[in-house]
């Protein structure tokens, strides 16, 4: 479907508005194999129902986890660390998560299993934990091509216990490998090599702080021990969610908030709403939360300086060439920007109408939809893949717009 933005500049009432965003996915997927992989029966509450957490859950299923989910509410018993299958398929689709996360428990398993994923999904990075997969004592046999996507995964019985990763391209990698090396039952030391924010990694150590782990950080190195037992979990917010919000309240001056958004978040997008406090153009480094990048970008052409994103190389390989779908889309309504090798500076200025590239990322579609809060006439294109983490996105912009707008 196509999504017709309205431009509401000007037109608000100062309503105070509060918004419920669903658990979030990052949170979710990190909790959702924390339980397959603990002892006993952990209940997940507020859990996200985005297309990948369903495709997560999907998969655990599929390796013989017991998984039962009603609404934000998900029922996981654990296997304890050792799947009773020994072979099975799954379909990691075009969650990124899934993609990381379930290949390294499947290296620490004594089996055979084969993992597939969407067309998407065969193009991001995965090259760097595979190797590390490998280097532990799991074996790969390719489908298709070299250290991609689709692959047959043979796990080892006696993985390494000292392992080293690259995470240049992702910190996903290193969050997998921090969870799943809980399976090998003795202390596993993990060194991180490369650069990259790691406010993610943080969340997924405290997580398995709270589910009983240890996990003793020295500089990149990481000391994991420990087993995991069952706990009911409540999910924060997604904060990642909230964000467009509150940059719709930066370019229009509105007071929406999000139900439950927790002060000192464990999330690291909460880093962006507190840059948007003071934020009016200027150089910034968005590595450590790369996922607003694209917001930003979107609301940049409002500021009254010009803004510089940088240190956000890697996010070209995520569900698009990101940077080049910022500067596609800007160009294409008139708005003045240059891309840049690891990010894009724009200019002020005051976009026109036209049609929003999605490229299937569901980011672009909800990025550019504040764009056109405040420019007559853009309109997104296939704006159905914000389903792929927020699926009713548009439903619950147009009850905002609906409400702030109303006269009072």
């Amino acid at each position: 479907m196509n999504y017709e933005v309205k431009n509401i500049y000007g037109k608000t009432n100062g309503a105070k508005i509060t918004v419920n965003v669903e658990g979030s996915k990052s949170i979710t997927a990190r909790a959702f194999l924390l339980a397959a992989i603990a002892d006993g029966e952990s209940v997940i509450y507020g859990a996200s129902r985005s297309d990948d957490c369903n495709t997560f859950l999907g998969c655990l299923k599929s390796l013989g986890i017991k998984c039962s989910a009603d609404g934000g509410t998900v029922k996981i018993e654990g296997c304890g660390g050792k799947l009773s299958k020994g072979r099975g398929e799954i379909n990691v689709g075009s969650a990124g998560t899934a993609a990381r996360f379930i290949p390294a428990f499947l290296a620490f398993q004594d089996g055979e299993y084969k993992v597939d994923c969407s067309a998407q999904m065969k193009s991001r990075p995965i090259a760097p934990l595979i190797s590390t997969l490998k280097s532990l004592g799991a074996e790969f046999t390719f489908l298709e091509e070299e250290n991609k996507f689709p692959f047959i995964i043979r796990g080892t019985a006696s993985p390494s216990a000292n392992i080293k990763v690259n995470v240049g391209e992702s910190s996903q990698f290193l969050s997998a490998l921090l969870i799943s090396s809980v399976c090998l039952a003795k202390p596993v030391k993990i060194t991180a090599e490369g650069e990259h924010g790691l406010s993610y990694v943080k969340m997924t150590s405290d997580m398995l702080w709270s589910f009983g782990a240890d996990v003793e950080e020295d500089g990149a190195t990481y000391k994991v021990s420990g087993r995991l037992s069952a706990k009911r979990y409540d999910v924060e917010p997604d904060v990642s969610a909230a964000c467009y919000f509150y940059a719709m309240n930066k370019i229009l001056g509105t007071y929406v908030s999000v139900k439950g958004l927790m002060p000192h978040s464990m999330q690291g997008d909460a880093k962006f709403i507190e840059l948007l406090k003071n934020f009016d153009g200027g150089k910034i480094d968005m590595s450590e939360f790369s996922d607003q990048a694209l917001t930003l970008a979107a609301i940049a052409p409002y500021f009254n300086n010009p803004t510089e994103i940088c240190n956000v190389a890697h996010i070209r390989r995520q569900e698009c060439d990101r940077i080049s779908a910022i500067v596609n889309n800007l160009t294409a309504i008139g708005v003045r920007c240059e891309e840049l090798p690891d990010g894009v500076k724009i200019y002020p200025s005051q976009p026109k109408g036209g049609r929003i590239s999605t490229y299937g990322d569901h980011r672009v579609a909800m990025s550019f939809a504040l764009t056109g809060l405040r420019a007559d006439g853009i309109i997104i294109e296939n704006a159905e893949v914000c389903s792929k983490t927020f699926k009713d996105y548009f439903s619950v912009l147009d009850e905002i717009c609906e409400k702030i707008t109303a006269r009072v």
